[in-house]
Formats: structure tokens, C-alpha cells, sequence
């Protein structure tokens, strides 16, 4: 399931499950909406088992205090599960919700960078050149992703299979993790940006 959308898992659950195509997509919205409604009641599961990878606070942090960087979230979890997953780790504050592309979008991930882009030119006036775009994720379809759009893409270590599942995949840069914040703003500007402190 790693980078899918959750429209792409459920559809992919309900084929397996013996559901006739023709009737999948009638039922698509219901079984969204209870996995919303199903996750919503797991919120305090969420906050006391998951748990933060090294690092991504502080870089969070580092890159809203940069003053010329627009932190959002680009991901296959529909909108209101992804509210919830980054809310119930406190990292709701330094991303802008609104300008993000969910699968809840577009069952195509590929389809998501593009729609995050139209949402934060019309919303914000902002309009962002492909070479000043990242991506940062940690599977392989996070920088299909990227690479259907034209932006870059940072992949770190941090999904199921680890760094050496990525390491090789040819993205813009690559890290373990991102635990070290001055490595991850030298990956992503090149020394064109102040070092955090």
C-alpha cells in the first residue's frame, strides 16, 4: 500500500474481495467515508503507538522560519485522514492544509503535484518553478510522483523497506533519514538558502 492512494487501496480491496467492477465505484464514496469515520475513532491509538521520525519537528520548523517556502502535504491519504495523522503529532502548524492535493483529490497520485500547484497559485498568488519544487518522500511512488510533474524529489530511508529501498532509484537526493536538518537544506537549495541553526 505504500504511496497508493487510499481510493487506489480500497478500489484494490474490494476487486480482491470479488466486487464486479461496474459496482466499485457506486460504493468508493461510502467506503471512504467509513474509513474517515474509522480512523477519526483511532486518533489516540495513533498518537500512542506511531511515532515521529528523527528530525522532521526541527526541519519543519527550519523551513517555515525560511520565510520564502510553502510547506504542504502531497499524499494519497484522503483530506481528512491526513489532517488527522499530522495533527495527532503537533505538525498541523508549519503546513498549509489548504493548498495540499489528497487522494481524495484524484484516485491518480500522479495527477496530486499539479493540483497542489493550481490550488496554491490561485489561493496563495504564488506560482512556483518546477526547479524550486520538492517532493520529499520515502517510496518508490513518491518520486513517480515528482517525476510526472517535472519537480525534484528528496527520498529518505524512513518508509517500511528502509534507505536501501530508494537508495538506488535515482531521485534528485537521497537521505538515511532526516534527522541531520543542515544535510536535508543542503539537498534541497543547494547552499542558495540560509543554513538553519
Amino acid at each position: 500500500m505504500s504511496g497508493k492512494t487510499d481510493p487506489q487501496i480500497v478500489t484494490e480491496i474490494l476487486t480482491a474481495a470479488g466486487i464486479p467492477k461496474e459496482e466499485i465505484a457506486g460504493l468508493l464514496p461510502l467506503a471512504l467515508s467509513e474509513a474517515e469515520l474509522t480512523l477519526a475513532h483511532s486518533e489516540e491509538s495513533i498518537k500512542r503507538e506511531g511515532h515521529l521520525h528523527p528530525g522532521v519537528r526541527k526541519l519543519l520548523a527550519a523551513l517555515a522560519e525560511t520565510g520564502s517556502v510553502r510547506q504542504t502535504l502531497v499524499t494519497g491519504n484522503i483530506a481528512a485522514n491526513a489532517a488527522l495523522k499530522v495533527g495527532a503529532f503537533g505538525l498541523e502548524d508549519h503546513l498549509d492544509f489548504e493548498v495540499g492535493a489528497y487522494g481524495s483529490d484524484n484516485p491518480d497520485r500522479d495527477c496530486l503535484v499539479p493540483i497542489s500547484l493550481n490550488r496554491v497559485s490561485g489561493l496563495r498568488g504564488e506560482v512556483y518553478p518546477v526547479e524550486r519544487v520538492w517532493v520529499i518522500g520515502d517510496t518508490p511512488n513518491d518520486l513517480k510522483c515528482a517525476r510526472a510533474a517535472g519537480v525534484r524529489c528528496l527520498l529518505v530511508g524512513t518508509g517500511r523497506r528502509g534507505f536501501v529501498s530508494v537508495r538506488d532509484l535515482g531521485a534528485d537526493a537521497q537521505l538515511e533519514n532526516l534527522a541531520d536538518t543542515v544535510s536535508v537544506f543542503d539537498a534541497l537549495f543547494h547552499g542558495s538558502m540560509p543554513t538553519p541553526t
